[in-house]
């Protein structure tokens, strides 16, 4: 596995737990960490974001 492909997959485990945290307790662990809607807050979102798309493409490595 690239190191590319194990900082994606640590992204998306995070942003699961995240959501999880929304999810279960209704609590926001990166606008409590970074602010709500700062410019760091956005900054990891997108992060989340493009690791889960590159995440898609680890369903279909065959490595």
């Amino acid at each position: 596995m690239k190191i590319i492909d194990k900082i994606a997959l640590v992204l998306v485990i995070i942003g699961a737990i995240v959501w999880g945290l929304i999810g279960l307790f209704n609590f926001n662990l990166v606008e409590m960490i970074f602010g709500n809607m700062t410019l760091m807050s956005r900054i990891i979102y997108i992060l989340v974001g493009i690791s889960g798309l590159w995440a898609i493409k680890l369903l279909f490595d065959r490595d």
